[in-house]
């Protein structure tokens, strides 16, 4: 058959393929695969197509990059050099797109760029020749991903108009009810202030959120910055926040001994924690104190002498609180929540901007007690709108697929961990983590059941919540640092003032869908973050020798995180040369063909650090002899 060029361009426009590729497109047999690579020579001479790295071969056409064909603004990547161009190969997809960049006498092959798009190709808009410090990796992040820096003109001048004076009319006033915060060291803005009494016939409990909806009106300028943003973005030493700082951290900001405006939960609670009655009503409050988590875990559970007498006016009131907190959480179990217990990396930064140490958070029993109060709050107002039959943002969280949980279930048979025949469903899965608590495989049993989940998301119709184990559930108790937070203050404050509720079906649809995007990109903004900051870390300790734990396993190789230093690498099975491996095709374990040595999931052992590669965002290890 004769071979058209014409042909040949059509099939390599989409996306770049090898001759073979090329030759089955084309109906071509063996002996015409001469004739194509002579007439792909020719088109590559006369500079029509491209030979990229692998002999893949493209139309020139395709590197030039189509507004239409990429979502995102912002593209970075590694520049790579063919003949005299330079092109971006980007971490992002681009639909199979490449984009070529002018050649300059300053950038040098695989230097990391960032480029924007233009109607013309490709503008450089930085290069960094590494990521050798916090504060590089963290302005690639934000490059990469297009995260917003400062706030648009209109939102200042809305900003600038903003009354300082709360109003107290017309409001519950809660100013003589000692609220306290209980935050991290490091907080900024405190949303969510708190205080329990003990009454004849079980707690009353309040839970007074900042009026955010009170500065930000729907639709305005600030409005509508929050809703693109949806959520703030935490680094380790900083924050790209949702509302302008004026907000954060001033008039929504729930400081000690100011008076500043709320939309207080009020909830009666027997004494078995089960609710018996709420309120809801726009308040005013002056909380007493700013306590920190450490300061509430010393005082009341270590039962510092130092620290409680300290704290002498609240002792009584923070031992209520953890009274209730223990009955809460008696009620959490029995209808079969999943509370997983999975330390964070805390990344320490020091005065100069570097990496001091990467630590595992720690969970205290203070945490527990916000947790359980926000919970217990958020859990009220999803049952009022639902009883209402008044649509929100609900929190939905659906039932795991039937073979994640089998194929979590045969993990637990190769560590020789029995779940418990009594149980069902979530309560069965409840039961295991209990079972497991305190034990060394306790952390690899949390990470793969929670892999065998479903992401929790938004939706404008309530379907339960299935981690927590309720029926209803949404977010209302961090509106300055979440947006659906404040689109559930806005329903219930039209719904308890009898207005017209302020969005359509269609509308909390239609943000349902973008903020669980947003969130879902958000979530992986700072899990980038965090792992080349980790990696950055290790690049001092290249040849030291730790013990880790296998966390996953895939067809390449296996992941191992560190015990003492909280940071994962990789171990290729490429560079286990005693053996040819073989994975097990539940995953779960892998094997030596000829030794027939075994590893699996949970497993202890010892490695040790290779190489560090920030720009690859790849930490990786080999196995030390006996491990």
């Amino acid at each position: 058959m004769s071979i058209k060029e014409n042909h040949i361009l059509q099939i390599i426009h989409k996306r770049p393929l090898r001759i073979h590729e090329i030759a089955k497109k084309l109906g071509v047999r063996k002996d015409g695969k001469i004739k194509l690579r002579k007439i792909l020579k020719t088109l590559h001479k006369k500079g029509t197509i491209l030979k990229l790295k692998g002999g893949r071969f493209v139309s020139k056409a395709q590197f030039l990059f189509t507004p239409e064909k990429e979502k995102k603004n912002i593209l970075s990547g590694f520049l790579r050099k063919r003949g005299k161009l330079y092109f971006l190969d980007s971490e992002q997809k681009t639909n199979g797109s490449y984009i070529i960049i002018k050649s300059k006498d300053d950038l040098m092959e695989d230097a990391l760029a960032v480029g924007i798009k233009r109607d013309k190709g490709c503008e450089i808009i930085k290069v960094f020749q590494s990521l050798s410090d916090v504060k590089d990796i963290k302005e690639f992040v934000i490059l990469k991903y297009g995260l917003p820096r400062k706030f648009t003109t209109k939102v200042e001048n809305e900003i600038k108009k903003l009354e300082v004076q709360s109003p107290v009319s017309g409001r519950l006033d809660l100013r003589h009810i000692k609220h306290v915060t209980i935050d991290g060291e490091n907080a900024k803005d405190f949303d969510d202030a708190v205080f329990a009494e003990r009454k004849d016939w079980g707690y009353r409990l309040y839970v007074s959120i900042a009026d955010v909806a009170h500065y930000v009106p729907i639709s305005s300028a600030l409005d509508n910055e929050a809703k693109k943003r949806g959520m703030s973005i935490y680094f380790p030493d900083s924050v790209i926040p949702m509302l302008p700082k004026v907000l954060s951290d001033d008039l929504c900001s729930l400081k000690p001994k100011k008076e500043r405006l709320a939309f207080s939960v009020i909830m009666d609670l027997d004494k078995r924690g089960n609710l018996k009655s709420a309120t809801f009503q726009k308040s005013v409050i002056r909380s007493v104190r700013r306590l920190t988590y450490e300061e509430v875990e010393k005082a009341i559970i270590e039962k510092d002498k130092r620290e409680r007498k300290r704290l002498h006016g609240l002792i009584k009131d923070l031992e209520i609180m953890k009274e209730l907190t223990e009955i809460l959480l008696e009620r959490r179990f029995e209808r079969g929540s999943l509370d997983f217990d999975l330390p964070e990396p805390e990344i320490l930064i020091d005065m100069e901007g570097d990496v001091k140490d990467i630590l595992r958070s720690k969970r205290l029993f203070s945490h527990r007690i916000i947790e359980e109060f926000m919970i217990m709050a958020n859990r009220t107002v999803a049952e009022f709108l639902e009883k209402k039959k008044v649509p929100a943002l609900f929190r939905i969280h659906e039932e795991p697929e039937r073979e994640k949980i089998k194929t979590f279930e045969e993990f637990l048979k190769s560590i020789r961990v029995s779940p418990d025949k009594e149980g069902k469903g979530i309560k069965k899965l409840q039961n295991i983590l209990q079972a497991v608590r305190g034990k060394p495989y306790e952390f690899i049993v949390n990470k793969v059941l929670l892999r065998s989940m479903k992401q929790a998301k938004y939706s404008p119709q309530n379907k339960g919540h299935y981690g927590l184990g309720l029926e209803c559930y949404l977010h209302f108790t961090s509106p300055i640092r979440r947006y659906p937070d404040l689109v559930c203050h806005r329903i219930l404050e039209a719904l308890i003032h009898r207005k017209k509720i302020p969005y359509t079906y269609d509308e909390l649809e239609s943000m349902a869908l973008y903020l669980s995007e947003r969130e879902r990109l958000i979530m992986e903004v700072e899990r980038e973050l965090e792992d080349r900051i980790r990696i950055l870390f290790m690049k001092e300790n290249i040849g030291e020798e730790y013990e880790g734990i296998i966390t996953n396993i895939t067809s390449f190789g296996f992941f191992v995180e560190l015990l003492d230093v909280f940071v994962e690498g990789l171990v290729l099975f490429s560079d286990l040369t005693d053996d040819y491996y073989m994975v097990h095709k539940d995953g779960t374990s892998f094997y030596g063909r000829r030794k027939k040595s075994a590893f699996k999931l949970g497993d202890l052992i010892k490695v040790k650090v290779i190489s560090a590669d920030v720009e690859r965002k790849l930490l990786r290890f080999i196995l030390r002899d006996g491990a």
